[in-house]
C-alpha cells in the first residue's frame, strides 16, 4: 500500500465469544452483520484470550502490547501514565490523527496531559437528552432476589421510537468525524469505547423481543461434586443473593444481555455503512474485539470478576479485516490468539514501530493463511498480594442493607478479601487450562472434556505430567516477560564527570567539546577513544 490505512477500533464493553452467532456455541445468539462480516470480509478468532478480566488492566494491556504484570496495571484505579506509551500515542506520533470518545477506561481522569499525549481529538459526548430507563423497577428493595443481579429488563422508547443511548451517540460521532477532513489530510486512527453489552443487563426493542429463550444452550449451575471453588465465587455468590433465580430468571438475564449484543451488532454495521459512504472503507484496517465477558448465570454468578478465568470471562470476540491490499481469506480461525496481537497486528498494518518492548505478535500471515501457525499457549492475570489495599478495588461505600448500594457491592466487598481476591494466572495449551492461585490451590481443566469447567483435574494423579508441563510453560511465560528495558539509554556520566577523566589529557580549550560529546549520551568508552585519537569519528 502506498499509504498508511485507516485504523478503526470498535471495543464493545464485556462480550462474550460465544455472544457471535456464527461461532455456534449458542443458538439464540444473533449477530447477522458480524457473521456476514466474518464470512466475507474479516478473520473471526474463536480463542482470543483478554489479559485480565476486568476493563481497565485489559485495556491497558491490548492498547500497550505489555501483559499487566509488566507495569502493574492489576486494578482499575491504575492506568497508563506519563511516561508509558500506547498505540495511539505511538499512531499519534507518527502522524494519524487520533479520535476516540472519552470513555476510554485507560487514560487517567487526573492528568490533562496524557490526554493529549494520546488523543488528537476527544469526544466527550451527552449532547443529547437521556435514553429512557427501563420500564419497570426491577432491583426492589435489600434483600431482593434482583437487588444485586444488574438486571433492568426492557428499556423504554423515546417519542421518535428509539432508546437513543451513549453509545449511539459514539457512533454517529464517529462516523460524521470520518466524513469529515483531518485537519492536514493525516490517516484516521478511530477508538469507540462503548459501554454496552456492559451490566446493567438491559435493552429496548426490537432487540428485546428478538431472541429466543427456548434456544438459550443450558446454563452451568454448578461444579461437580468435590471439585474446587475459589473463595472469591463463593463470597460473590453469597451476596449477590441469587439462589432463588428459577431457570426461567436466569434466562430472562442471558436473553437481555443477547439482545444487547444484537444491538452492538447493528451499530458496528452503522458505523461500517458509514465508513463506506466517506468513501473510506476499502482503505480501513478494521478490528471489533471486546475487553472480557460476562459470567452469564455460571455457577449462579451475574457480572464478571477479576481473578477467576471462565471461558466466558477471558474468551472474546476479535474479528479484524484488513484494508485493501493486505491478503484476507475470511473465516474463523480455531488456534490461539491474545488480545495482545491486536497491538502488534494495527502497528504492522499502519507501518508504524513500536517506541517500546512489546509482546504481542502481529497476526497478518494468519490474516492471509488460515493455517498460519499462532501462539502455543495463552495467558490472563488478576488479584492482588495479600495487604495491597490500592489494589483491591473496593467500592464498598455503604453497609449492607442500606439503599441505595452500589450495585458492584458483593464482588467489591469479596475482593478485601486477601484470599479471596488472591493473585491468579491462567495458561491455556491445547485442551487444557492450567490456573495458579497464589492463596489458594491450582485449577485443571479439560476444556474438550468439561467445557464448562466444572470438574477440577488437578489433584488428578494421571495428569500430574501435564499439570508439571503447564508450570513450566507459565514460569517460561513470567521469565520472558516479566519486565521490560526501555528504547532510550542512560548515560553513565554526565559532562563534567567524563571532563575529569580527561582533562589531564586534553587542554583546557578542549572542554566544550567533551561536554558536547557527552551530550549526546555516547558512551564513555567511544569518547575516551576519540580523545586518545583511537577513533576519529563519533
Amino acid at each position: 500500500m502506498s499509504t498508511r490505512p485507516h485504523i478503526i477500533i470498535f471495543n464493545p464493553d464485556q462480550m462474550q465469544c460465544d455472544a457471535l452467532a456464527h461461532m455456534g456455541r449458542n443458538p439464540a445468539a444473533q449477530t447477522p452483520f458480524l457473521d456476514r462480516f466474518a464470512g466475507n470480509e474479516a478473520a473471526s478468532y474463536r480463542n482470543a484470550y483478554c489479559q485480565n478480566p476486568v476493563c481497565v488492566p485489559s485495556r491497558c494491556s491490548f492498547l500497550t502490547g505489555l501483559y499487566p504484570h509488566v507495569h502493574g496495571h492489576r486494578t482499575m484505579r491504575y492506568m497508563l501514565h506519563s511516561e508509558e506509551s500506547s498505540l495511539f500515542s505511538e499512531l499519534k506520533a507518527a502522524g494519524y490523527h487520533v479520535w476516540m470518545n472519552a470513555r476510554n477506561d485507560f487514560l487517567p481522569g487526573q492528568d490533562e496531559a496524557a490526554f493529549a499525549k494520546h488523543a488528537s481529538e476527544i469526544f466527550y459526548g451527552n449532547d443529547v437528552p437521556p435514553a429512557p430507563g427501563p420500564l419497570q423497577d426491577l432491583r426492589g428493595q435489600p434483600g431482593s432476589r434482583n437487588y444485586y443481579s444488574h438486571y433492568k429488563g426492557q428499556l423504554g422508547l423515546d417519542e421518535n421510537g428509539r432508546n437513543y443511548s451513549s453509545d449511539d451517540e459514539v457512533v454517529d460521532a464517529a462516523i460524521a468525524r470520518a466524513k469529515a477532513p483531518t485537519p492536514n489530510g493525516e490517516p484516521l486512527c478511530l477508538f469507540l469505547g462503548l459501554m454496552c453489552p456492559h451490566p446493567p443487563y438491559q435493552a429496548e426493542e426490537p432487540y428485546f423481543s428478538a431472541i429466543d429463550r427456548s434456544k438459550l444452550p443450558p446454563r452451568v449451575a454448578e461444579r461437580a461434586p468435590g471439585s474446587f471453588e475459589p473463595k472469591i465465587e463463593t463470597l460473590i455468590r453469597q451476596r449477590q443473593g441469587l439462589q432463588d433465580y428459577t431457570e426461567a430468571d436466569w434466562d430472562a438475564l442471558r436473553a437481555t444481555y443477547a439482545a444487547m449484543c444484537l444491538k452492538i451488532d447493528r451499530q458496528f454495521q452503522r458505523l461500517c455503512e458509514g465508513l463506506r459512504e466517506a468513501g473510506i472503507y476499502d482503505d480501513c484496517a478494521i478490528f471489533f474485539f471486546s475487553d472480557h465477558g460476562d459470567y452469564q448465570g455460571q455457577f449462579g454468578l451475574s457480572e464478571k470478576n477479576q481473578n477467576t478465568f471462565e471461558e466466558g470471562l477471558v474468551r472474546v470476540p476479535l474479528l479484524i479485516k484488513p484494508p485493501k491490499g493486505v491478503p484476507v481469506a475470511p473465516g474463523i480461525r480455531d488456534g490461539l490468539v491474545e488480545l495482545v496481537d491486536f497491538y502488534a497486528t494495527a502497528m504492522d498494518l499502519a507501518g508504524v514501530r513500536p517506541d517500546h518492548t512489546q509482546f504481542g505478535r502481529s497476526l497478518r500471515a494468519s490474516l492471509a493463511d488460515p493455517a498460519a501457525p499462532l501462539r502455543e499457549y495463552a495467558c490472563c492475570e488478576g488479584g492482588r498480594l495479600a495487604g495491597e489495599v490500592h489494589c483491591d478495588e473496593s467500592h464498598a461505600t455503604a453497609p449492607e442493607g442500606a439503599r441505595p448500594v452500589n450495585e458492584y457491592w458483593p464482588r467489591m466487598k469479596a475482593q478485601e478479601d486477601d484470599t479471596a481476591h488472591t493473585k491468579a494466572t491462567m495458561l491455556r495449551c491445547g485442551k487444557y487450562k492450567y490456573v495458579r492461585r497464589l492463596y489458594e490451590p491450582d485449577q485443571l481443566f479439560d476444556l474438550e472434556a468439561d467445557p464448562g469447567e466444572t470438574r477440577d483435574l488437578a489433584a488428578a494423579p494421571e495428569l500430574a505430567p501435564v499439570l508439571a508441563d503447564l508450570r513450566l510453560k507459565m514460569l517460561d511465560w513470567y521469565q520472558a516477560t516479566c519486565d521490560v528495558v526501555p528504547f532510550r539509554y542512560d548515560g553513565r556520566m554526565n559532562g563534567e564527570m567524563i571532563w575529569a577523566h580527561l582533562k589531564h589529557r586534553l587542554p583546557p580549550e578542549r572542554k566544550a567539546e567533551v561536554m558536547a560529546l557527552a551530550a549526546r549520551n555516547l558512551p564513555m568508552y567511544r569518547i575516551l577513544q576519540w580523545a586518545s585519537g583511537e577513533s576519529s569519528t563519533l
